[in-house]
């Protein structure tokens, strides 16, 4: 029996500017799919996403969404206009007995719903609002780069929470891991034309290579065919006579389908350059240790730092790996140590905030007016990796036009904004990289090429990312910031630092045996858990005290005698919501009850 698709569009035509973004589309959803949505940055896959939820309308064409499905958007920039707190936000529009949900999933991301909204962050927003998608629980979710700004704790649980949801979901994300794990069908935009797969994400770029070298074949056939058929038309037979002109006519008509061809975007010409050699101790770091409020960031932490390390530094948002590596390069003052620096160095920074871009000037400025780039009595002209070249052309290399230029930096998308960074980082020559979140944004072909400029870099890179694929594809060295001023180093990337630390943690309860009667018994507790566990048997009082409160609320709910005959499907989500949490909390006090029996 054929299913009823969640979602269905049909002939879809949609023009911005003049130019058309997308020409006789049609698409369908199912129930269940997990679907990846790739293509270039500005390939238009933000906008086929608000055509899906009904946000934009199209030119031509139909949208149909099944009877009784709803349609769920989270947003890259939601607007919070009216709301006090991220919490408002993320509630509102909501039944008041569903609101302890938003609690429950606010936790997993990792943000508090009492922040005020006009303090919050862009990364803490973006959690709001998928916050309220996610509590809300549509029929069908449609997720514009959830994973961006996110660090890799609540990456790791919004992940889990995904693969274990039956409902379906069209995904945005340059996360290679993130979309290797969740889906099992790709939806790739390209040229305003959109191509379907029923293969998850880890197999589109065999199917992009074969279909680009398919395209360049028939492309060659075509023009062999228009080199033949020219060659006939000058080689002196008639084409005034009636049975040639339609040989003619078919020459025309060959040369306007290859004028008509797209042509494929480009990667950008990215190049890194790291001029002269530092030498070989770059940074040497001995028992640094800093607080901040009260805060532990690092205590007695020691790091070598030789030419050609690729240094990865991951850990929860707000930990302190941004002011760890400030410290190894001296722009913060350690509580307690001594970092000593080697010689030569030429330090370039790609910094996440954008700070060194000004969003109220133009391209061209934000290029020409940097002092570092700047070529005396040359206003068009910038220095690049010590030649001059004009700031049009160098802009093209990494894929702007003319006309954007001269635009205001504010009116650049995120992944616009992320190559322009690159472009003023790149023009320098520098033998150390700080790349801080260099990957927010990127499309999946640009990272592919920064990864294997790094690959070939012969400086050194000191590397601060959420990414998993990415710190496997270029850390050698992983240094994992866990809290509580706990900085470890690990060889390899993220995959060869978990294998690590599962190891370690498996070999720390033997361990705690073999140190004898010298070992004080509370010692011997809190060697038998790991830092995990350790952290996790604080935690799990706060969890339980929740799911009790969570448990209370929905009781309360049900206990009203109304809600079984007058809201039949409310009731039944409230029971399956509240045996949910009852299996949760039994799972969690077990849990605390292992925890608190290892210990001691």
């Amino acid at each position: 029996m054929a299913r009823t698709p969640l979602l269905q569009l049909t002939d879809i035509a949609l023009t911005f500017g003049g130019d058309p973004v997308f020409e006789d589309l049609s698409l369908v959803v199912q129930p269940g799919d997990r679907v990846a949505l790739v293509g270039r940055n500005g390939s238009g896959k933000s906008t086929l996403l608000k055509v899906m939820a009904g946000l934009v309308e199209v030119d031509k064409g139909g949208v149909v969404v099944a009877p009784g499905m709803s349609v769920g958007y989270m947003e890259q920039d939601p607007s919070m206009e009216g709301c006090a707190t991220l919490g408002d936000y993320a509630t509102s529009g909501m039944d008041p007995s569903d609101a302890w949900r938003v609690d429950s999933v606010a936790e997993g991301l990792k943000f508090d719903p009492a922040r005020d909204v006009n303090v919050a962050s862009g990364g803490e927003r973006r959690r709001a609002a998928l916050a309220k998608l996610m509590a809300e629980a549509p029929g069908l979710m449609l997720l514009d780069e959830p994973t961006n700004h996110m660090d890799i704790e609540a990456i790791g649980w919004l992940e889990r929470e995904l693969s274990q949801t039956r409902t379906g979901f069209v995904l945005i994300s340059h996360d290679r891991a993130f979309l290797n794990a969740l889906t099992r069908a790709t939806l790739w935009i390209d040229r305003g034309q959109v191509r379907r797969q029923e293969q998850g994400f880890e197999h589109f770029e065999a199917w992009r290579d074969k279909t680009w070298e398919d395209e360049d074949m028939q492309r060659h056939k075509l023009n062999r065919k228009i080199k033949k058929e020219a060659r006939w038309a000058v080689e002196g037979i008639s084409a005034r006579r009636t049975r040639n002109q339609g040989r003619l006519r078919a020459l025309q008509d060959l040369r306007a389908e290859k004028a008509g061809q797209i042509k494929r975007q480009g990667t950008a010409a990215m190049a890194l350059d790291a001029g002269q050699s530092s030498g070989k101790k770059v940074v040497e770091a001995v028992g640094l240790t800093k607080s901040f409020d009260g805060k532990d960031i690092v205590k007695g932490f020691d790091l070598t730092v030789n030419r050609g390390d690729r240094i990865a530094f991951v850990g929860p948002n707000g930990v302190g790996k941004t002011t760890l590596i400030k410290m190894l390069l001296g722009e913060v003052e350690p509580d307690q140590g001594s970092v000593k620096h080697g010689t030569n160095l030429e330090i370039a920074v790609f910094d996440q905030a954008r700070a060194k871009l000004n969003p109220q000037t133009t391209l061209w400025d934000n290029l020409t007016t940097d002092p570092s780039m700047a070529v005396s009595g040359k206003a068009d002209q910038i220095m690049v990796r010590g030649n001059p070249k004009h700031v049009v052309g160098y802009l093209k290399e990494f894929l702007f036009d003319e006309a954007q230029a001269r635009a205001p930096v504010h009116s650049l998308s995120g992944g616009e904004k992320a190559r322009l960074l690159l472009a003023r980082l790149m023009a320098r020559e520098s033998n150390v990289l700080v790349l801080d979140e260099p990957t927010n944004d990127l499309d999946i072909e640009t990272l592919d090429l920064l990864q294997d400029l790094l690959g070939d870099y012969p400086g050194t890179v000191l590397l601060v990312s959420h990414d998993r694929d990415f710190i496997d594809r270029v850390a050698t060295t992983t240094i994992a910031m866990e809290g509580n001023g706990r900085a470890v180093t690990y060889a390899g990337g993220w995959t060869d630092y978990r294998n690590q630390r599962a190891e370690d943690e498996s070999v720390a309860p033997k361990a705690a045996k073999t140190k004898g009667k010298a070992q004080a018994p509370k010692e011997m507790a809190q060697a038998g858990l790991s830092f995990t566990e350790k952290h996790r048997l604080q935690e799990l009082p706060n969890v339980i005290a929740r799911l009790e409160a969570e448990i209370t609320k929905l009781g309360e709910l049900m206990a009203d005698p109304a809600l079984f005959t007058d809201h039949p499907v409310k009731f039944q989500k409230a029971t399956d919501a509240l045996l949910e949490r009852q299996a949760k909390l039994d799972d969690a006090e077990e849990e605390w009850m292992m925890l608190e029996e290892k210990a001691g």
